[in-house]
């Protein structure tokens, strides 16, 4: 696909066509308003009663602590013994967790994993090259605005393969079969953004911290349900990238 082309796929949110977005956050509200209404988000009953985990209950810096304590150990090789068995009953009845996860879908990253945690303590959605779309919009804010996550983390790392395709596709006019394409060009922006910064890094490495950087913009600005929230102190929106060499998640400026 010619470079001149990358502009036609991206109108609105990140590539995303913004009619699409007005109308699927239509769908979402309505959906939420049903839900409510007719009490089968649970928020209410949640509301009521204690949480699944009380020890979920966090603000924005002390979840981000939790998160990236959860990290120190693992790269340490000091993760905790899951007792599954012990929250199964409290979790079928509910959720509540202490931040969600924009992670690229590469397997050998799993935020659970990487961050030490259990069942129903992250809320993780995923995509190659973990951008924002419709579909990750409305999963994060149906976290943030039923659920109450107090945290938002873009979960990049090193040597992605959806960035690789990127940069090919901006330097080389690479196309892709199938839908493969659409992955590419979302990413584009943060490959022609860090063609143009100066430094050491490689333009791998420099993509990757862009296009992380460029989707916490995004989900801190996109819609009235994450920025007000960011606004007001309830939500933090950050940037890691994790490193297949170590395991070691580090946070963006």
């Amino acid at each position: 696909m010619c470079v001149t082309c990358f502009s036609r796929f991206h109108r609105g949110l990140g590539g995303v066509d913004q009619r699409q977005v007005s109308a699927g956050r239509r769908k979402l509200l309505a959906g939420f308003s049903a839900a409510l209404l007719f009490g089968s988000l649970g928020a209410k009953s949640q509301a009521q009663s204690a949480p699944p985990k009380i020890e979920n209950k966090l603000s924005p810096d002390q979840a981000l602590e939790r998160l990236m304590a959860g990290n120190a150990r693992y790269v340490r090789g000091d993760t905790s013994k899951k007792d599954f068995a012990t929250s199964r009953a409290a979790l079928s009845e509910g959720q509540n967790p202490y931040a969600c996860l924009l992670s690229c879908a590469d397997s050998r990253v799993g935020p659970e994993f990487c961050f030490d945690e259990s069942r129903g303590d992250l809320f993780v959605t995923r995509v190659a090259g973990n951008y924002v779309n419709v579909d990750i919009l409305g999963s994060l804010e149906y976290a943030v605005a039923v659920l109450g996550a107090p945290l938002i983390m873009v979960l990049g790392h090193s040597r992605c393969g959806a960035v690789s395709a990127a940069i090919s596709a901006y330097e080389k006019n690479t196309d892709y079969p199938g839908h493969i394409q659409s992955l590419a060009t979302a990413i584009v922006p943060a490959v022609q953004a860090a063609s143009r910064q100066p430094g050491n890094l490689s333009l791998l490495e420099r993509a990757t911290e862009e296009n992380v950087r460029l989707n916490v913009q995004r989900l801190a600005t996109a819609t009235p349900i994450l920025r007000q929230r960011v606004e007001t102190g309830a939500l933090k929106v950050v940037g890691g990238i994790y490193q297949l060499d170590t395991g070691q998640v580090m946070l963006l400026s």
